[in-house]
C-alpha cells in the first residue's frame, strides 16, 4: 500500500489546528526514515514557536468558550464511540504506518492495535459509571455539598515514537471524555498515526480546537510544556526527559502526568518450569524489538538453575527469526533509528567488557545488511551492579542475574532506579501474592509479562508520577471541586 493511501484525509504538508489542515509557519520539514529500509517513508512540516501558539490558541479557545467542556459525558461519548468505529475500520492503515515508521512486525502491530478502539469506547461506556457528581449529605457544612469533578483544562500530549496509536488512545480518550481540549504533540520519529488520528476527529465533527496535532524537536516541544495556556502535561517517554518536563510544570504548578522508563525484573522462582520460563521470556522479547518500556529485561533466577535457564535461553533466542517487518514469518524487525541500534550495541559493548557472559546474539544479523537490525541478545551471570541491569536498554536485550536466596531476589529487584513493572513466576499464589506486595513497581504479573490497561498502568520511582488508563487515567484530566449549598438544588431532591 502505497504511503499516500495509508493517510486518507490527512494533510502531510500540514498541521491540524483548530478542526482545520493549517499551512506551517516555516518551510522546515522532518523526514521519517523507514527502519527496515533506510529509505524515507514520510515528510511532515516542524512546529515553530508560532504553530504552537496557534495550537494553544485554539484549544485554549474551544475550552474556554467553546461548547465541549459544557457538554454533558454522554453527549462527549458519542464522539468518542465514533471515533472507536473509525479506529477500527482503519486498523490496518494504521498497522502498515506503524510498521514502516518504527519496524514493528505487521503481525506484532496489528495485534497490538487490536485494543485500541476497545481502550478509547471504554473511556466513552464510563459516561455512564463514573461518578462526575457526587453528593454528600449531613457534614455539617451545609444542606449538601457536591464534589464535581471538573476538566483540567487544554492538555498537552506529548507522545513516544514506539506506540504511538496505544498512547493516542490513552491520553486523548480519557482528556475528551473529561472535556478537556487537547493538543497532540507527535515524536518526530513517528508522526503518522497522529496525523490519522486527526483526520478521524474531523471525520467525526469534533468541534474546532479541541483536538490539534502538531509534530516538532525537543526545543519547540518544551515551548509547549512552558506556555501558561497550557493547564496539564501528559507525557511519556524517557525519565531524563521526563524530569525536565517535571522541573518545568513545577515552576508554575501546571498539572503533569509521567509514564516514563523501566528495567523490569522477573523472578523465577525454584518450583516454576524452567523450559516454561524460558519459552515465555523468549516469546515476548522481540515485541517491538524490545522497545517496550515495561518489558522484562532483569531474569532472576537461583543461581543453582543459572545455567540451565542460560541454555535454554539460548537456543530460544537464536530461533528468533529477524528480518523484513512485512513477512509473516519474521518474529522482531530492526531497531527505529540508527541512534538506537547504536545505543544498543554499545550496551552490549558494555555488557562484555563488564564480564557478563554473552550468551546469544550481540551482532547485526549476517543476512541483513540494511537496516537498523541487532540480534535478540542475552546476557549471563551478570552482576546487580551492572550497567546492562541498571539503565534502561531500549532493545532486545536481557540479563539473567543469579542469586541464592528469594528474600535477595527481592532486594535485587527492588535495587533499581525504576520501578515500572515486574513478574513472579511460581506455582504457588499465595507466594505470588507476598512477593507482589513487596516489589515496588506499578504493576506484577504472575508468571509472564502482564500489564492490564482497563485498570491502571504506570510506576514507582523515575519509572513515572501518576496513572494511565481505568478510571485512574480520567482522574488524572479531572479537577475536583467542593461545592457547599444551603439548600438541595431540585435534581439531586429524592
Amino acid at each position: 500500500m502505497a504511503a499516500t493511501e495509508l493517510f486518507s484525509g490527512c494533510d502531510l504538508d500540514a498541521f491540524f489546528i483548530g478542526w482545520a489542515w493549517r499551512a506551517p509557519s516555516t518551510m522546515d520539514r522532518i523526514e521519517v526514515v523507514n527502519p527496515s529500509t533506510e529509505e524515507m517513508f514520510i515528510s511532515v512540516p516542524a512546529a515553530q514557536e508560532a504553530d504552537v501558539e496557534a495550537a494553544v490558541a485554539a484549544a485554549r479557545k474551544a475550552f474556554d468558550h467553546g461548547p465541549w467542556p459544557r457538554m454533558s459525558p454522554a453527549e462527549r461519548a458519542r464522539y468518542l464511540f465514533a471515533i472507536a468505529e473509525r479506529v477500527e475500520a482503519r486498523k490496518d492503515e494504521l498497522a502498515a504506518v506503524w510498521s514502516r515508521q518504527m519496524g514493528v512486525t505487521q503481525a506484532g502491530a496489528s495485534l497490538f492495535l487490536e485494543m485500541v478502539p476497545d481502550q478509547i469506547a471504554d473511556y466513552g461506556r464510563m459516561a455512564d459509571t463514573f461518578k462526575f457528581e457526587e453528593v454528600h449529605r449531613d457534614t455539617g457544612a451545609g444542606a449538601i455539598t457536591l464534589l464535581a469533578h471538573e476538566p483540567v483544562g487544554v492538555v498537552a500530549g506529548v507522545i513516544p515514537w514506539n506506540a504511538p496509536m496505544t498512547q493516542i488512545a490513552f491520553k486523548a480518550a480519557p482528556a475528551l471524555l473529561a472535556g478537556c481540549c487537547v493538543i497532540l504533540k507527535a515524536s518526530p520519529e513517528a508522526p503518522g498515526e497522529a496525523y490519522v488520528m486527526a483526520s478521524i476527529c474531523q471525520e467525526v465533527g469534533l468541534p474546532d480546537g479541541v483536538f490539534n496535532v502538531i509534530t516538532a524537536h525537543r526545543e519547540v516541544s518544551e515551548l509547549l510544556v512552558r506556555h501558561p495556556g497550557v493547564d496539564k502535561v501528559s507525557f511519556t517517554g524517557s525519565s531524563a526527559v521526563g524530569k525536565r518536563i517535571a522541573s518545568l510544570c513545577g515552576e508554575r504548578v501546571a498539572r503533569f502526568t509521567l509514564e516514563l522508563g523501566g528495567k523490569s525484573a522477573a523472578v523465577i522462582c525454584d518450583d516454576f518450569d524452567i523450559e516454561a520460563a524460558a519459552d515465555h521470556i523468549a516469546g515476548v522479547a522481540p515485541l517491538l524489538t524490545g522497545q517496550v518500556c515495561a518489558l522484562l529485561t532483569r531474569l532472576l533466577i537461583n543461581e543453582k538453575q543459572h545455567d540451565r535457564f542460560l541454555e535454554a535461553l539460548d537456543v530460544r533466542f537464536k530461533a528468533i527469526r529477524v528480518g523484513d517487518p512485512a513477512d509473516p514469518a519474521v518474529m522482531m524487525g530492526p531497531l527505529s533509528s540508527a541512534n538506537q541500534r547504536a545505543r544498543a550495541e554499545s550496551y552490549i559493548a558494555q555488557g562484555v567488557a563488564s564480564g557478563a557472559c554473552l550468551a546469544s546474539g550481540g551482532k547485526r544479523p549476517a543476512h541483513l545488511n540494511k537496516g537498523f537490525f541487532v540480534e535478540p541478545t542475552v546476557f549471563g551471570g551478570v552482576d546487580p551492579a551492572a550497567k546492562t541491569a541498571r539503565e534502561e536498554i531500549f532493545g532486545p536485550v536481557v540479563s539473567v542475574i543469579p542469586f541464592t536466596t528469594e528474600e535477595q531476589a527481592i532486594d535485587i529487584a527492588n535495587d533499581s532506579p525504576f520501578g515500572l513493572n515486574a513478574s513472579v513466576f511460581t506455582n504457588d499464589v499465595e507466594k505470588v501474592y507476598a512477593m507482589s506486595r513487596r516489589l515496588r513497581t506499578g504493576t506484577v504479573g504472575h508468571n509472564g509479562f502482564k500489564l492490564d490497561f482497563k485498570v491502571a498502568f504506570g510506576g514507582f520511582k523515575e519509572s513515572g508520577y501518576g496513572r494511565e488508563c481505568g478510571t485512574e487515567g480520567l482522574r488524572a484530566y479531572l479537577e475536583p471541586k467542593t461545592i457547599v449549598l444551603n439548600e438541595i438544588p431540585q435534581r439531586f431532591r429524592n
